[in-house]
């Protein structure tokens, strides 16, 4: 495979899925640690309509208006499952799973009442991304690297990601010793006169954030994957709060530039007339990260002291 070819059809989606990897990682370690990895689903979920309506109301697929509408959406979201317990004096689980239900077959009619199948905003879409079809042909070779005109022609959903990856890492730096009191100790937490509710919702709106960026490149299914198998594995593997969350954003990149490599770019480099779905190919190896992990802590369970 030539330079131009690679950097065409797969450097973006390759940047795509580290990226997407990387952040849903690393903030799913904190949803992992507090025990709320559905609250992750839900906000992967609950973001679908607040993303049509930005479409709706400014007619363009760009990507701050959708953000915009699904930082709305999440907040909305958080509220009514806080609603949902209180009044119906349901358990976490059952609020949040009936709130992102509603919240995301809201979202299934109005992708069908604004019109927005018509510019390929549709369930598949949605449901699981488009990661093979971002492409750079604007590049012709390494010097495109370096050229500021075809850098400006590379798929805007990779600037969104970065952006997110770039926010949640600043924020993740900047509030590290309070989001270890919040998952570990959150009581406590609240007699040192932290804003315990204000950092809630910062996580919530940084999963929501992470969920509408990765969304369009690797669907909604995927992202709960991605927020969920890697920090999942490394709990099994670790007590430790660094290795955690250092380790969940490690593997989440991981697995994803080695499902997209398995699924495509290998199978054509050893001239095999095939090619998978790497959305599908990457969620298979979280789930099999996961196992690896529970056999692994098993075995060492099992070997006496």
């Amino acid at each position: 495979m030539s330079a131009a070819a690679f950097l065409q059809l797969d450097l973006p989606p390759l940047l795509a899925a580290l990226l997407a990897g990387g952040t849903c990682g690393l903030l799913g370690s904190f949803l992992v640690l507090r025990r709320e990895s559905l609250v992750g689903d839900a906000l992967a979920h609950a973001v679908l309509p607040g993303i049509v309506l930005g479409f709706a109301l400014t007619g363009l697929r760009a990507g701050l208006p959708m953000l915009a509408g699904a930082l709305v959406a999440a907040l909305l979201a958080v509220g009514a499952i806080g609603l949902v317990r209180r009044a119906a004096r349901l358990e976490p689980g059952a609020a949040t799973g009936a709130v992102f239900t509603v919240f995301f077959a809201l979202g299934l009619v109005l992708l069908e009442a604004t019109g927005a199948r018509a510019v390929d905003l549709d369930l598949d879409c949605v449901l699981f991304g488009q990661l093979e079809t971002l492409v750079w042909p604007a590049a012709t070779g390494w010097h495109s690297l370096r050229d500021p005109a075809a850098l400006a022609a590379l798929p805007r959903q990779l600037g969104l990601l970065a952006g997110v990856a770039a926010a949640s890492a600043l924020v993740v730096a900047l509030l590290w010793r309070p989001l270890q009191l919040l998952c570990f100790d959150p009581g406590y937490a609240r007699v040192l006169g932290l804003p315990v509710r204000r950092l809630e919702t910062a996580l919530s709106l940084l999963v929501a954030a992470a969920a509408v960026a990765a969304f369009e490149a690797v669907g909604s299914i995927l992202v709960v994957a991605l927020l969920v198998c890697p920090a999942a594995a490394v709990r099994l593997a670790t007590e430790r709060y660094a290795a955690q969350v250092l380790g969940g954003a490690a593997l989440g990149a991981a697995l994803a530039a080695l499902g997209y490599a398995l699924a495509g770019p290998l199978p054509a480099a050893l001239g095999l007339p095939l090619s998978l779905s790497a959305g599908g190919v990457i969620g298979t190896l979280g789930g099999l990260a996961v196992a690896a992990a529970a056999l692994a802590a098993r075995g060492r369970r099992a070997v006496p002291a």
